[in-house]
């Protein structure tokens, strides 16, 4: 069992998930004519990746969002041949992908270091363009943020996220008994006492139709995408967005989940999940809950309740389920417990699967080398 006592949460104001810049390369230098001097190439502009960089320290750093490189210098007599313009480097967090405005990737940045060239330098002055420099190539990109958070919290308004995640990481989101109090994703990290980390996106609740961009529709199920794994947080009472809407109950509220995922992208369920079942603490929770076990445990028996349109294609299957209360802290220490060891579990099995294919790759590579040469082609003299 891992010990969490010393667990505590960093909340990240204003959180940032993409941003569009504009880049330019630099011009070229001017040519000598007479001398048949070359002007210097213009500088070139590149994202390359950072651990600790974020992209609202990039905005805060460079508001105007223009990162243009530097001209290349003229030829002249002392120096026939320029000098390269200087280049620019824009510091972008790892995980980011780079789109142009048609949103065609231009790459991805996946470690510390990578980088992706932008923009080009324009050529310098030289015989071949009439010893005239050329401009820069101009270009707006898109950054986009690939994983936010180890986990990701999905449940619909009001299943006691934010309170979830006061209690399991002492922080103090807005917690009100009102619809949609989560409006941008509340990103933090959960810190265990051997210095263990994992980070925790508490997304803005999900409502019935989000698929077809109802709500926050999605820009919430982007932010699902982002992450390693789900962890499911329902109420075990149920849940009825207003007057005006079906009372769902907690199985209900399940499958409707699943099914908003599924309707989105199918991928989605393949991610490892956990239910955490909220509420508990109240009067009449322990009868319901047994009921809910029996339900996911059987979902087929219970699926005529749902019309057609409403049952996913495959239900998803929970890593773990946990009982819990936001409000007491019932189960909590569990619940961090198992996310714990679901993320190592699945680390292991990605190493696994690394290790494996790296060795299928050597093999192949081993065959072909010590593979017979092919038979000569047969010679045919000329008539």
């Amino acid at each position: 069992m891992v010990h969490c006592s010393c667990v505590w949460f960093r909340k990240y104001g204003n959180f940032i998930d993409n941003l569009r810049i504009f880049t330019r390369g630099g011009t070229g230098g001017m040519g000598y004519p007479r001398l048949g001097g070359e002007g210097g190439k213009g500088g070139d502009v590149w994202v390359v990746a950072h651990k600790r960089m974020t992209l609202k320290q990039l905005k805060d750093k460079y508001p105007q969002k223009r990162f243009v490189a530097g001209e290349g210098a003229n030829s002249r007599v002392s120096a026939l041949k320029g000098s390269k313009g200087k280049d620019c480097e824009i510091p972008v967090p790892v995980g980011i992908s780079v789109t142009d405005e048609n949103g065609k990737v231009i790459g991805e940045l996946n470690k510390e270091q990578d980088r992706i060239l932008v923009a080009e330098g324009g050529l310098g002055g030289k015989l071949l363009t009439n010893f005239l420099p050329l401009k820069g190539q101009k270009q707006v990109i898109r950054l986009d943020l690939k994983l936010i958070a180890d986990i990701g919290l999905v449940g619909f308004p009001n299943a006691g996220k934010s309170s979830l995640l006061s209690q399991i990481s002492h922080a103090k989101p807005a917690i009100a008994d009102y619809a949609f109090t989560t409006l941008k994703p509340e990103l933090g990290k959960i810190m265990y006492n051997d210095f263990k980390q994992i980070s925790v996106a508490d997304l803005p609740g999900l409502i019935e139709g989000a698929h077809m961009n109802k709500g926050m529709g999605h820009k919430f199920l982007k932010h699902i995408e982002r992450t390693r794994q789900l962890l499911f947080v329902v109420d075990i009472f149920g849940f009825q967005l207003s007057s005006q809407t079906q009372y769902r109950t907690a199985f209900e509220t399940i499958i409707l989940l699943i099914k908003e995922l599924e309707l989105y992208k199918e991928e989605l369920q393949r991610k490892p999940a956990l239910l955490a079942v909220n509420k508990m603490d109240l009067p009449g929770a322990q009868d319901k809950f047994h009921i809910l076990m029996h339900q996911l445990q059987n979902p087929k028996e219970f699926l005529h309740l749902f019309e057609k349109n409403m049952i996913p294609k495959r239900t998803m299957e929970f890593q773990h389920i946990i009982p819990i209360s936001a409000t007491t802290g019932e189960g909590i220490d569990e619940l961090k417990n198992y996310i714990r060891k679901s993320l190592d579990e699945h680390a292991n099995q990605e190493d696994d699967v690394y290790h494996k294919k790296q060795l299928l790759n050597l093999q192949i590579s081993n065959t072909v080398s010590y593979s017979k040469p092919p038979p000569k082609s047969p010679v045919t003299s000329p008539r």
